[in-house]
């Protein structure tokens, strides 16, 4: 049975076999089957393939896998102790089964019922089920007739019945066709029509299984062979005296034979091959070359030095026998000379002549060289007038008058003239009467006394060329030995077909020309090539690959038949079909094999483990017309098509994600089927997943920042350490600076104090001596803080300018005023931040002045977070102090404070603003801005 796929499947004794027309597939009971010798096949409407054993157990086929009753329950219903002879499906979906005993079985897909006559005379055995267009079911045995009415089968009566069960045949139009011992019947309902008589020698002679459609073609299998008999009556005999046991015709209009010696395809009637050869009349099988003259008749050059005639209208052969067998042995070039009413034919060591073909006695004669020279022909041309032209071994001769001097003097030939040098192929005279010829060098034309070498300028015209011909505009085809096919004219190659084209090779030897098609006969079959809008059309000619691949000798193209000399006769097949529409062929994945394991063709989507990431597909394309058949395949949507003619593709390591397998096909003449598809998604590794990559990628972050972090935090802690150790430093100088005290200022200090007590003003000695001490006890309790309260920084300053006023008197005025808003006790500010500036205001600014001048002290809050200190004097002024002095001068105790200040702002937070500039001519402004510590 041919299945709705296309597939065909072969019932046999040792399990049932799947033809795709390439490779055939076998299933036993390793497989699933319970039984090897399974009788029939049938298909379901759900595409199951049932297969009817002989020990009466049911199993079925369906998306690669076997169903039977140890892996489907519903099957462990359907077991009987008896045979099953027939099968069918109706309209509701229940399943009949008839057997070889007296019980009929229906089963609706949950449970079975089983009908059992009583009538002796009238039983189940052996029934064919049919269901009429009215959906009444019929139960036809070779003694009765029921039909169903509420649930149960009544008798009805009845003119004939079928030969048996194997006789009958359910017909698309609900019509029951079978064979009785007159002929074919057609049951429509109770009707009952006689549509056709049949020899009582066929039908008593075993009929098995057959076929016939609505139109009444009938195909009758029987122990003699098959009969194929038309609705006019005639009769036809195929496979005769071979048991044959069934015929079907599938869905291209081939017809297929069981029979014991095997498989037989008939092929649809436009795709047969007809062979003549020796067992038809031939002279022998082996057939070189061919020729047609305008009497429908076929000259065939042979073997053993014969030329056989074929008349096309009655089938006539008739045969000359050439006398000298050893130097006309094979025959391997005919030529028709209309002109003349005479056939050429050439051998490898003479060229004849066939003269008055058309009367009953003819004669033949032979070229001669006239010294009697030995000649070598590689084949030979006839001109419109009387030049014959000879490719020879030793170059190119042209005999100018072949009808009245049928020979050649090889000594008097001029070259350039009548003879051209150089072992020789192929010689050729066009329409216009040109010669081509080609030899060891290329391709060359000799026209009007004038060659021309084309192969000097073309690099493809100087391979050799196995054949030449014309086209209509002239153009000119070579076949070449490794090149594909050349079109040229006008001395221009026009274009180049090869296999990349569709050509089945590219090593061409024959070409024939009909109706400016270029039929081409390759080492791999046989090509037409037609040119549509100046576009080649390349067609290949698959169904006829068996016979016609590759020793194809010679072809001629009538206008009905196209004809071809081989080696096994001569073979023909009808010209007239057309194959431009040919549909691509289907294409199935028919398994896949994952690791050694067969996953289920019915599942969408296979999910496989990260271990599994090897698969193999195994596909193919019904084919039963021996095309050539081309696979592409990939595994993305977004990939690349991969071509192969394997069937079989394994693809290896295969990375983890989603992949969807696509599979086409195409033969030469087809364009690329739908493809056929497996979606499969290969798992990854716990380590290749999303979530543990975006895990490992958080913790190798996290550990990364902890790691910054504790590698900054010691960066930063070794800076901080640094600072202090500075500020440590500084605060060192700067405290034994502060100890050392101004030189100057002790100094006046001290002579101020001898004035007191030279001058016997004692009180005033004493009052400053207290100050004195006072100012140097507290220099030695601020130097060893860094932090002091406002008020103590306020209380030093007050000490400190209470003394130089003692000395300068009414030369220094200052004054001190700070915000009521202020806490001076909790208010904490760096040691000695303001004592500097002060110094450096009385010395560079004020003491300068004969006058002297003043220094205000401005302590208040900026915003709510800093203390703004002001220290503002009206001396000389900072740049005209600096300008005065030679060089650079900068306070000692200004740049120690600035250092310290610098390292004091890295290490806090917030950071002290000092800002010391000129007011205007005279005049220095000192602001400081330093955040409340608390």
């Amino acid at each position: 049975m041919q299945d709705s796929k296309g597939y065909i499947w072969i019932a046999t004794d040792a399990g049932v076999s799947r033809f795709d027309g390439k490779v055939v597939e076998t299933f036993s009971v390793n497989d699933g089957l319970p039984d090897n010798q399974i009788l029939q096949l049938k298909e379901d409407k759900s595409g199951k393939i049932w297969f009817l054993a002989l020990n009466g157990q049911l199993s079925y086929f369906l998306n690669g896998k076997i169903y039977n009753e140890t892996n489907n329950q519903l099957l462990k219903l359907l077991k009987f102790n008896a045979v099953i002879v027939s099968f069918f499906q109706d309209s509701k979906g229940r399943i009949w089964l008839g057997t070889n005993k007296n019980t009929l079985i229906m089963f609706n897909g949950k449970s079975i019922r089983k009908y059992i006559s009583a009538d002796h005379d009238r039983q189940f055995i052996n029934t064919f089920i049919h269901e009429d267009e009215q959906g009444k079911i019929w139960a036809i045995s070779n003694t009765s007739v029921r039909v169903m009415e509420s649930d149960t089968f009544k008798v009805v009566p009845h003119q004939n019945l079928p030969l048996s069960y194997k006789t009958a045949l359910n017909l698309p139009n609900k019509t029951m066709a079978y064979l009785d011992q007159k002929g074919l019947n057609i049951r429509k309902g109770k009707q009952q029509i006689l549509k056709m008589e049949i020899s009582p020698d066929i039908l008593n002679n075993d009929p098995g299984y057959f076929y016939t459609n609505q139109n009444l073609d009938l195909w009758i299998s029987n122990a003699a062979g098959i009969y194929h008999i038309k609705p006019d009556g005639k009769t036809k005999r195929y496979l005769e005296n071979i048991s044959a046991s069934q015929a079907i015709k599938d869905t291209k209009g081939n017809m297929w034979f069981t029979t014991t010696n095997g498989i037989y395809m008939l092929p649809q009637e436009n795709e047969r091959l007809y062979v003549v050869n020796k067992a038809n009349g031939l002279s022998s099988d082996i057939v070189k070359s061919i020729t047609k003259d305008d009497r429908n008749r076929l000259w065939l050059g042979l073997d053993e030095a014969k030329i056989n005639t074929l008349d096309l209208n009655d089938g006539q052969i008739h045969k000359i026998a050439l006398r000298d067998q050893k130097k006309y042995n094979i025959i391997k070039q005919l030529a028709f000379d209309s002109l003349n009413h005479a056939i050429y034919f050439a051998s490898d060591y003479g060229l004849g002549r066939i003269n008055d073909i058309y009367k009953d006695s003819r004669q033949i004669d032979f070229l001669k060289e006239t010294n009697n020279s030995m000649f070598v022909i590689k084949s030979f041309s006839i001109a419109k007038g009387n030049n014959l032209a000879l490719a020879l071994s030793s170059g190119v001769v042209i005999i100018p008058d072949r009808e009245r001097r049928f020979e050649f003097t090889s000594l008097s030939f001029k070259q350039g003239e009548d003879f051209f040098n150089n072992r020789s192929y192929r010689v050729f005279y066009d329409q216009a009467q040109n010669l081509w010829f080609s030899n060891v060098n290329g391709l060359s034309q000799f026209s009007k006394g004038i060659l021309s070498n084309y192969y000097a300028k073309q690099p493809l015209l100087t391979k050799r060329i196995n054949d030449i011909q014309e086209l209509s505009d002239h153009t000119i085809v070579l076949a070449t030995d490794g090149n594909g096919l050349i079109f040229m004219r006008a001395g221009r190659i026009l274009k180049v077909i090869t296999q990349e084209d569709g050509l089945a090779d590219n090593i061409c030897k024959r070409l024939f020309v009909k109706n400016d098609e270029t039929w081409v006969v390759t080492n791999n079959g046989i090509n037409k090539i037609d040119f549509k809008n100046d576009k080649p059309v390349v067609e290949s000619f698959g169904f006829t690959n068996s016979l016609l691949t590759d020793d194809v000798n010679c072809l001629f193209i009538g206008d009905k038949n196209a004809y071809f000399a081989t080696n096994s006769g001569l073979v023909y097949f009808d010209v007239n079909y057309s194959i431009h529409k040919n549909e691509p062929p289907k294409v199935y994945i028919t398994s896949i094999v994952n690791n050694k394991n067969k996953l289920g063709m019915n599942h969408p989507d296979h999910v496989l483990e990260p271990s599994n990431n090897s698969i193999s597909f195994f596909y193919s394309a019904i084919d039963f017309q021996n095309k050539n058949i081309l696979y592409r395949y990939r595994l993305k949507p977004d990939a690349p098509w991969t071509e192969t003619r394997s069937r079989r593709i394994e693809f290896s390591t295969l990375e983890p994600g989603k992949y969807v397998f696509e599979l086409s096909a195409k033969s030469n003449n087809s364009d690329w089927s739908s493809p056929a598809k497996v979606s499969f998604v290969l798992k990854a590794y716990f380590w290749q997943t999303t979530w543990f990559l975006v895990l490992v990628f958080l913790l190798a972050g996290l550990a990364f920042y902890k790691l910054a972090v504790v590698v900054t935090r010691r960066q930063k802690n070794k800076e901080q350490e640094q600072l202090l150790l500075k500020n440590k430093i500084l605060m060192l100088e700067q405290r034994a600076l502060q100890a050392m005290m101004n030189p100057h200022f002790v100094f006046n200090v001290m002579n101020s104090i001898q004035h007191y007590i030279n001058t016997k003003d004692t009180n005033s000695a004493n009052k400053v001596l207290t100050g004195f001490a006072k100012l140097i006890r507290k220099n030695l309790e601020i130097c060893t803080r860094s932090f002091i309260t406002l008020e103590e920084e306020l209380d030093y300053l007050e000490l400190y300018l209470s003394l130089e006023k003692k000395r300068f008197g009414d030369k220094l005025i200052y004054q001190i005023r700070v915000s009521p808003a202020i806490d001076k006790e909790e208010t904490m500010i760096p040691s000695m931040i303001l004592q500097p500036y002060i110094e450096n205001a009385i010395w560079h600014g004020i003491m300068p002045k004969e006058e002297g001048g003043k220094i205000d002290i401005l302590i208040d809050l900026q915003r709510t977070d800093h203390l703004l200190i002001k220290i503002i004097d009206d001396g000389v002024g900072i740049e005209n102090s600096l300008s005065a002095k030679k060089g650079e001068h900068q306070s000692k105790g200004m740049d120690l404070t600035k250092e310290r200040i610098h390292l004091l702002n890295q290490v806090e937070a917030n950071p002290i603003q000092i800002n010391v500039q000129q007011t205007g001519l005279s005049g220095t402004f000192v602001s400081i801005s330093i955040p409340l510590y608390n």
